[in-house]
């Protein structure tokens, strides 16, 4: 599967007294494996206004597989399909055909939990049909890989769009790295959580700026933009603001941040969601707008800032930060959703330890 395909995881030494002298007690050290970050390359994709970041997934299991999964800060878990990976005669249009709780097949366990995923709002989604599954996974590839155990994720059987048309086979495979968990069941999470930190490390990821040049048709492998698993320096002196996160018990901590939203000389509250998955245009959702405000015109500016005083400006082009006004009463999204271009602008952080986003100018 090619990436233009896919635009659409002591012992201690007892002692022994032996005589009416006193021996010291000698400990044996415990050595702490310390283990270090590890940093892994993204191919930056476009077609046209739209850009994708993708991140490989090159086994499941025990199945040997090449999908360019969208690396997605917007959602959290995995979702993959299931054709090539389980045995066709087990994929049904109305789910997997097994017996039981479960089934273990080519390594991956597949559970009678069923769900259903929507991708975008009332106007326009995506959904996916599944089960809840766990599998070992290695992701990136031969330029730089890492293999995470035991992954819960969202194995779909069938993925349908808005107007109810069956999409190809791995249309819309997505590896969700936000912090919170699946609608389907707080069991699915980010794959990065499963990530051993050890004792030094905390759970989370940093993603450098993207680099704008290096967009392309073909998808372009670019080095060193995920690093997996933080340090102290990354949470306390590398100049990322940090945002608390709030918690709910549906979807867990929740990656949306309030801040101000100023623009055409409108300022007004609200949520904001930094989405890699969003491939092209920023939607600022305004209860007071009308529906001909609809997409702002180029060279217009827009300035947020979030309530622990990050602040981010940019102005609208023909061609990037394209940007739309958008009233919740008919979307049924009142989340401000910023596109993939303010990833080429500003460093981002999401620090699972200690449930907190960090943003940085760059």
């Amino acid at each position: 599967m090619t990436i233009k395909h896919l635009l659409l995881t002591s012992k201690i030494i007892g002692c022994l007294t032996i005589t009416v002298v006193f021996f010291s007690c000698k400990k044996e050290k415990i050595t702490t494996p310390q283990i270090s970050p590890v940093t892994l390359g993204l191919y930056e994709y476009a077609s046209g206004i739209n850009k994708r970041i993708f991140l490989p997934v090159t086994q499941v299991g025990t199945k040997a597989v090449t999908y360019y999964t969208v690396f997605d800060t917007g959602s959290s878990g995995m979702t993959l399909d299931a054709t090539d990976i389980l045995p066709a005669s087990m994929i049904t249009s109305s789910g997997f055909q097994f017996t039981g709780d479960s089934v273990v097949v080519n390594g991956i366990t597949v559970t009678s939990t069923k769900g259903t995923i929507s991708f975008g709002d009332q106007l326009s989604s995506t959904k996916e049909y599944g089960n809840l599954a766990y599998a070992n996974i290695t992701i990136g590839d031969s330029q730089g890989n890492l293999a995470l155990k035991r992954v819960p994720f969202f194995l779909y059987y069938k993925i349908v769009d808005e107007t109810g048309a069956k999409l190809p086979a791995h249309a819309s495979d997505v590896f969700g790295v936000g912090p919170g968990t699946s609608y389907v069941t707080s069991l699915i999470q980010s794959p990065l959580r499963n990530f051993n930190t050890g004792t030094n490390l905390t759970s989370g990821f940093k993603l450098a700026t993207l680099n704008k040049s290096l967009f392309s048709t073909s998808g372009t492998y670019v080095t060193d933009l995920l690093t997996i698993g933080l340090n102290n320096s990354d949470l306390s002196s590398s100049g990322f603001i940090m945002h608390p996160l709030t918690y709910s018990n549906n979807g867990g901590y929740s990656p949306n941040i309030p801040a101000t939203i100023t623009y055409n000389g409108n300022t007004i509250s609200g949520q904001i969601l930094f989405d890699t998955g969003t491939p092209s245009t920023t939607v600022i959702e305004d209860h007071l707008a009308t529906n001909a405000v609809g997409s702002l015109p180029a060279n217009s500016t827009v300035t947020i800032t979030t309530n622990k005083g990050f602040v981010y400006t940019y102005t609208t082009s023909s061609t990037g930060n394209l940007t739309e006004v958008q009233n919740p009463n008919n979307t049924g999204d009142y989340r401000t959703i910023f596109s993939l271009d303010f990833f080429i602008s500003n460093e981002y952080l999401t620090d699972y330890g200690n449930h907190q986003i960090g943003l940085k100018n760059n």
